[in-house]
C-alpha cells in the first residue's frame, strides 16, 4: 500500500492510497467468504458454489461492493497511524479506481490541525473574580434547602400563587378535544409557568372539587403546528389544593442535617459555599484568560474539523442515551429536536473548545512544554484507580494513537496552568 498526501487550502489536505490488486484480492475473498451461502444458483447447494463460477456468472466486481467498505476501512486506518500530519477530520472519501486486474486506489479528504498565531499570553490582564461568602449567600443557601424540604399540606380554601393543586384537565380547539390535551389527577404548582401563558393565572381562586373553563392562547412558536396560535377551552376540575409549608430554621431542622446548633449548620454551609465559590473563580479565571489568548489569535480553522466533532458529540451523546434506554429519535420525539438543530445548538461550544486548544497548543509549542514520561505515568496509575485495574493492564489496552492524544492533553493542561498562573488579575 503506497500513501501521498497533497496539501490544499484553509488546512485541508487530501491523502491518495493505493492497495495493490492481490492485496485487495484478499479483501474480495473475505466478502466472497461471507456471502457464499446467501447465493443460490440453480444445480449447486448454497455455500458449495465456488468464486470462480459466482463471477462468471454476475461478472468479477460481484463481490467488490463489501470488499472496497472493508478495504478503505483497513486502509485508511493505516494511513492515518503513518500520516506525520494531525489528522482532526472524519474523511471524505472518492474512489479513483476500481477494476479487476489494477491496484484500488481512492483518496481520503481530510483536516488537518491548524496552528494558531498567537500574540502576548504572559501576563494576561483580567478582572479578579468575587470568592467571597457573604451572610446573604449562606441565608440563600438555606432557603433553599428548607424549600426543598417543605411539606405539601391540603388546605380548605381557594388556591393561591405558590399553592400546589391536584387537577383534572381536557383541551378543546373549535369544540374537539386534541392529542394530549387531557391529564387526570395532575399536580400543578401555580406560578411556575409550566402550563400555557394564561392558564395558571385561571387556576387561582379556584376551591377543591370546583368545575371551571380555562381560556387560552396557544403560543405561535409552540412546538405542535396543529396548535400553533390556536385559541382552546379547558375544562377543569379541582380535586385538592396543597400550601406549602417551609420548615422553620431552628435546632431541630439543624438536626435534620446532621448538626448539633443552627450555628453549626451554618458555618458548614459557609464552608462548603467558599469551596464551591473558589472552584468557580478558578474556572471563570481560566476561561476569561483563555478568551484574551483567543481574542489575540489567528486561526484557519477547517470547517470539516468543527462538524466532525459536532458529529462525534451528537454520536456520544446518543451511545449515552442508549445506555439509559432511549434511541436518539425518541430524544427528537421528547424535546422536539432534530439533527440538524442539535448540530447547530452544540456547534459554538465546540468551535469555543477548537479554539482554546489550538491558543495552549501554541503556548506549549513557544514555551517547550512537553508531557514527561513521570507525567504520562502519573495520568495511567490515576486511570488504573478510576477502573480499578492494574497499570500494566491499562498500558495494554492504550493504543499508540492513544498515547499520543493522552500526552498532547497533558501538555495543554500545562499550558493552561501556565497562562494562568502569570495572568494578572486587576
Amino acid at each position: 500500500m503506497s500513501v501521498q498526501m497533497e496539501k490544499l487550502e484553509h488546512n485541508m489536505a487530501k491523502l491518495t492510497i493505493e492497495m495493490a490488486q492481490d492485496e485487495f484480492d484478499k479483501f474480495v475473498e473475505a466478502a466472497y467468504r461471507r456471502n457464499k451461502n446467501k447465493i443460490n444458483i440453480p444445480g449447486f447447494r448454497k455455500g458449495k458454489v465456488s468464486r470462480q463460477i459466482i463471477e462468471k456468472m454476475y461478472g468479477k466486481d460481484f463481490f467488490y461492493g463489501d470488499a472496497v467498505n472493508d478495504a478503505i476501512a483497513d486502509a485508511y486506518e493505516k494511513a492515518y497511524d503513518e500520516c506525520e500530519e494531525e489528522i482532526v477530520s472524519r474523511p471524505e472519501i472518492d474512489i479513483v479506481t476500481l477494476e479487476a486486474g489494477k491496484p484500488f486506489v481512492f483518496t481520503a479528504e481530510v483536516a488537518l490541525n491548524p496552528e494558531a498565531k498567537i500574540g502576548e499570553y504572559k501576563g494576561v490582564e483580567i478582572e479578579k473574580a468575587d470568592s467571597e461568602v457573604t451572610d446573604a449567600d449562606v441565608d440563600e443557601f438555606i432557603d433553599k434547602e428548607r424549600d426543598e424540604d417543605a411539606r405539601m399540606t391540603v388546605v380548605d380554601r381557594a388556591a393561591q400563587n405558590g399553592d400546589q393543586v391536584i387537577l383534572d384537565y381536557e383541551g378543546f380547539v373549535d369544540g374537539e378535544a386534541f392529542e394530549g390535551g387531557k391529564g387526570e389527577n395532575h399536580p400543578l404548582t401555580l406560578g411556575s409557568n409550566s402550563f400555557i401563558p394564561g392558564f395558571e393565572d385561571q387556576v387561582v381562586g379556584k376551591k377543591a372539587e370546583e368545575e371551571f373553563d380555562v381560556n387560552v392562547t396557544f403560543p405561535e412558536d409552540y412546538h405542535a403546528e396543529n396548535l400553533k396560535g390556536k385559541a382552546a377551552v379547558f375544562k377543569c376540575k379541582v380535586h385538592e389544593v396543597k400550601e406549602k409549608q417551609t420548615p422553620e430554621l431552628d435546632d431541630d431542622f439543624a438536626g435534620d442535617k446532621g448538626f448539633d446548633t443552627v450555628d453549626e449548620y451554618k458555618a458548614d454551609v459557609r464552608e462548603k459555599l467558599a469551596e464551591r465559590k473558589a472552584e468557580a473563580a478558578k474556572n471563570k479565571k481560566e476561561n476569561d484568560v483563555l478568551e484574551k489568548l483567543i481574542e489575540g489569535a489567528e486561526m484557519d480553522i477547517p470547517e470539516a474539523m468543527i462538524s466532525s466533532q459536532v458529529e462525534q458529540s451528537i454520536d456520544e451523546y446518543a451511545q449515552q442515551l442508549r445506555r439509559q434506554g432511549l434511541s436518539l429519535d425518541q430524544y427528537f420525539m421528547f424535546t422536539g429536536l432534530n439533527r440538524e438543530k442539535m448540530a447547530e445548538n452544540s456547534r459554538p461550544g465546540i468551535e469555543k473548545r477548537i479554539k482554546s486548544r489550538l491558543v495552549l497548543e501554541a503556548v506549549a509549542k513557544a514555551e517547550g512544554i512537553v508531557a514527561s514520561d513521570e507525567d504520562y505515568e502519573k495520568e495511567l496509575n490515576e486511570m488504573a484507580e478510576q477502573y480499578k485495574l492494574e497499570v500494566e493492564n491499562i498500558k495494554g489496552m492504550i493504543h499508540p494513537q492513544d498515547e499520543k492524544m493522552m500526552r498532547k492533553d497533558i501538555e495543554i493542561q500545562k499550558a493552561l496552568d501556565f497562562v494562568v498562573e502569570n495572568a494578572k488579575e486587576i
